[in-house]
């Protein structure tokens, strides 16, 4: 059985769900995005920088977190088969033992 980081869920999770809120807001919104866009101008098009900026920040580190994620989720199963691997060799050595003794 495989073991899910629940962390990883919810980092994926909330990657779509930023995605999907980015691209329906903030560039040429015909919707109600603030008084300093409604205004216009020099304001409105750095609220939009600062804006899409500080989601570009928060998706990047969620993918750090993500990769990390991952990378920790790869040593364990490469652990797992490094113990699983020594159990092998411990019961083929065992069985070798009692074939012997058998004899």
């Amino acid at each position: 059985m495989q073991r899910i980081n629940p962390k990883l869920v919810q980092s994926i999770s909330a990657l779509s769900r930023m995605k999907m809120s980015n691209s329906s807001g903030s560039q040429g919104s015909k919707g109600s995005a603030g008084a300093i866009r409604d205004a216009g101008g020099a304001f409105a098009q750095m609220e939009a920088a600062h804006e899409n900026q500080y989601f570009y920040n928060q998706q990047k580190e969620q993918l750090k977190k993500l990769k990390e994620g991952l990378t920790d989720e790869i040593a364990f199963h490469e652990e797992q088969i490094r113990r699983h691997q020594e159990a092998i060799e411990r019961h083929k050595s065992r069985m070798e033992e009692m074939a012997k003794n058998n004899k």
